[in-house]
């Protein structure tokens, strides 16, 4: 497969007609490098794992989207469901009526999330599903009669959502500029690298570090006046899928529960199976969250679903005091909560989440293998189907690739003339490293694990050969 970049890089349309690149109104808002153009292929079937684009390559879709599509492509039970569910009941608005599919997904969700997690708040997707756990904790200790509890603790790197409040909670070296003056600055500490750490730690002591940090940047502000922590217990694309020491969930668990703290956790790429578990909290049954929050799979493409989980006991202590008042319009929509339980219905009725806990291990021992005849890699890591491979310059001193050899877009392209969808971003500037991330659909198989590592190798194997050309490697 060979794409022709250059259509994807002009104008196009009738003549005397101002087209954006890419031919899409929308895609005027992607950015471009005009130097190295990205070819967005014009997708027109997808079924399982692959996608076909309207010129007749197929591909294999690496990354599910943005790690989204959980159950595959082209599920028709899901859109059987929204389809009789846009036919008999399109919308009824949350606060003022009630209705059976929300009932019924309710119910279903709370049941795989398990004790702890009894209500659930429905959304519209990740960034409204942390922004309803942080307004739900601030209502909440307000009706406690303790309104000085404001201030949010994030990790650096992380990330939480796409609104200026979620943005200010994620760990991003870039975002002073475009935060400056929009909003209150959120406190930080490190994330608990597990592959590059500073020098002189190990996974495990610089997870201890990383505790410590949490436990003085509380005591600095006061935990008086400290809301709550918020991680990614299995990180995204801001570190690569990182997977901390069970240590450090325990210690961070403690810290907070010592000084009042809420922790919440963001399960948005982890949740609804992804992990090999419905979450990735139940890794760690005696260090549960106060508050999880997942999205992205829950939908799994079908439909923009987000969902905010609490405890029956936090939950009807404020419903009996005032209620929660900052729900949306779409908060619940039936359409919605009708996809979402079809998608779970799936899931369970296939085993997604053990076989993404299987095909996970498989995939990660190839990847590994992988590693040992391809020098780009210098890490494999995650948990279940959600995995990042860490792209270096030397694999023994963990250097990273420089910053203009723009790795994480070279990848997808040949990524794509390999037949692999590729979800690879550089965050932070590169600061923490480079890395794709290795999250097919739930449902892959082994022999479809195999198919993935045949063209994984030769995308870098065409990747090396490119960065050795433009001198920015050394073989």
């Amino acid at each position: 497969m060979s794409l022709d970049i250059s259509k994807y890089s002009g104008n196009s349309g009738p003549a005397g007609s101002v087209q954006p690149p890419h031919g899409g109104p929308q895609d005027v808002m992607q950015g471009r490098n005009p130097d190295m153009p990205i070819p967005m292929p014009m997708m027109v079937r997808a079924e399982g794992i692959h996608m076909w684009d309207e010129q007749g390559n197929e591909y294999i879709d690496l990354s599910s989207g943005p790690i989204v599509s959980n159950i595959g492509h082209g599920v028709k039970s899901v859109g059987e469901a929204i389809a009789n569910q846009i036919n008999t009941l399109d919308f009824a608005y949350s606060r003022v009526a009630r209705h059976q599919p929300n009932i019924d997904f309710s119910a279903q969700v709370t049941r795989l999330a398990g004790p702890g997690f009894e209500r659930v708040c429905f959304s519209s997707g990740g960034t409204e599903a942390i922004e309803t756990a942080i307004k739900f904790l601030r209502q909440y200790t307000i009706a406690k009669g303790q309104p000085m509890r404001k201030h949010v603790i994030s990790c650096m790197p992380s990330y939480h959502g796409g609104t200026f409040s979620a943005l200010s909670w994620s760990g991003d070296t870039e975002l002073g500029d475009f935060l400056d003056g929009m909003v209150v600055p959120t406190h930080k500490v490190p994330a608990p690298f597990t592959y590059r750490q500073p020098e002189n730690y190990t996974a495990e002591s610089y997870a201890q570090h990383c505790a410590d940090a949490l436990r003085d940047k509380i005591k600095e502000l006061g935990e008086q006046n400290v809301l709550a922590f918020m991680i990614e217990p299995i990180g995204g694309v801001a570190t690569g899928c990182n997977v901390p020491p069970d240590s450090y969930i325990h210690k961070v668990r403690k810290i907070c529960n010592e000084s009042g703290v809420y922790l919440v956790f963001d399960e948005v790429m982890s949740g609804a199976g992804r992990s090999g578990k419905f979450m990735a909290a139940h890794y760690w049954p005696d260090a549960l969250p106060d508050v999880s929050v997942m999205a992205k799979g829950l939908g799994s493409g079908y439909a923009p679903v987000g969902a905010t989980l609490f405890s029956a006991k936090m939950s009807d202590w404020l419903a009996n005091q005032r209620g929660f008042d900052f729900t949306h319009t779409y908060t619940a929509n039936p359409v919605i909560c009708a996809a979402g339980k079809a998608v779970l219905d799936y899931t369970e009725a296939n085993d997604l989440m053990s076989n993404a806990a299987r095909m996970g291990e498989y995939l990660c021992e190839q990847l590994n293998t992988l590693k040992e005849t391809q020098p780009l890699i210098g890490n494999v890591r995650g948990r279940g189907l959600l995995m990042s491979v860490e792209l270096v310059a030397n694999q023994e001193v963990k250097t990273s690739l420089p910053g203009e050899s723009k790795a994480a877009d070279r990848v997808r392209i040949h990524g794509m003339n390999n037949g692999l969808m590729i979800y690879s971003r550089r965050t932070n500037g590169g600061m923490f490293g480079d890395w794709l991330i290795v999250a097919p659909p739930l449902s892959v198989t082994q022999n479809e694990c195999d198919e993935i590592i045949k063209r994984l190798s030769a995308t870098l194997k065409d990747l090396n050969n490119d960065l050795v050309k433009l001198g920015l490697l050394v073989n």
